[in-house]
């Protein structure tokens, strides 16, 4: 169990560097109306971008090793944290200030992780039906028509509707992680390659999180980081969690209910707090 929190912590940290990046690269790139999947295109000529992608791509794999034997709502709460890692970082290489606000915000988000920690039993895999694995699947393809219209607001509500629609295709892509069939050690993924391209599931997490990567770009055009990012961490983290603890088997340990839900519920309030430290730019000379 604590390699898989030491495994979802490194997530944290990979997807706290990544925001940072993938912010800063997308601010600098031309705005788009509605839309528009030529942003991705335009974003990967930009190296900060190109890292922070790849910074991504390491955290989803440590984040997916998680999901294997931790529940989702563990695992997720812990990678909310990144927000935390991204407002460290910012105080100590690009001396910003930490408000008192942001210091609470911090407090916050360690004890609600102990507590999540403390109240984490081992989970293994689960076999679900195929009805599971197509509602994922579903679930991805109807984040994607919703945000075609989404995407046409202007504005804090565009920022605001895009966050939420990427966090909820971010919770698709954990639960579809939880949901892959067979085993996924590299040694033994050639025999279970079969099933793994079969699986809805399969489909679902890549619909997912392109949907969650797209959207989340162009809502970082349209407003403020917090705008696009606190509904992002509600919907990655709440929908992933219920959905684990109603149709995928997840529990505390036994008797730590109560603790497991305030630990969860301080960790992405906490993780909330922060999101304005989705942008490490210095505020401006004078402010």
């Amino acid at each position: 169990m604590l390699a898989g929190l030491l495994v979802a912590a490194g997530a944290a940290l990979c997807y706290g560097v990544a925001s940072v990046l993938e912010a800063v690269a997308t601010r600098r790139t031309e705005t788009v109306q509605g839309l528009d999947p030529r942003l991705m295109m335009r974003l990967l000529r930009s190296w900060q971008y190109v890292l922070g992608v790849g910074l991504d791509g390491l955290g989803f794999l440590l984040s997916l090793l998680a999901v294997r034997t931790l529940p989702l709502f563990v695992v997720q709460s812990v990678v909310a944290s990144f927000l935390a890692v991204t407002a460290v970082l910012g105080a100590v290489f690009l001396k910003m200030r930490l408000s008192r606000a942001d210091r609470i915000g911090l407090a916050v988000v360690v004890l609600g992780l102990v507590l999540v920690g403390a109240s984490a039993t081992t989970d293994s895999s689960v076999d679900v039906g195929r009805a599971e694995e197509w509602g994922v699947l579903v679930a991805a393809v109807l984040l994607t028509v919703a945000s075609v219209p989404l995407a046409r607001l202007p504005g804090a509500a565009g920022a605001t509707a895009l966050g939420a629609v990427a966090g909820l295709a971010y919770g698709v892509t954990a639960v579809a992680s939880r949901m892959l069939p067979g085993d996924l050690a590299p040694d033994k993924l050639g025999a279970d390659l079969g099933p793994l391209l079969e699986s809805p599931a399969t489909y679902g997490l890549v619909v997912g999180g392109a949907v969650a990567m797209l959207t989340y770009s162009i809502a970082l055009q349209r407003g403020s980081v917090t705008r696009a990012t606190a509904p992002l961490v509600v919907g990655e983290t709440v929908v992933p969690a219920v959905v684990g603890l109603l149709l995928l088997g997840d529990h505390p340990r036994h008797g730590w209910g109560p603790v497991a839900l305030a630990g969860f519920v301080l960790a992405v309030a906490g993780a909330v707090s922060l999101a304005r430290h989705g942008e490490l730019e210095p505020p401006p000379a004078g402010s």
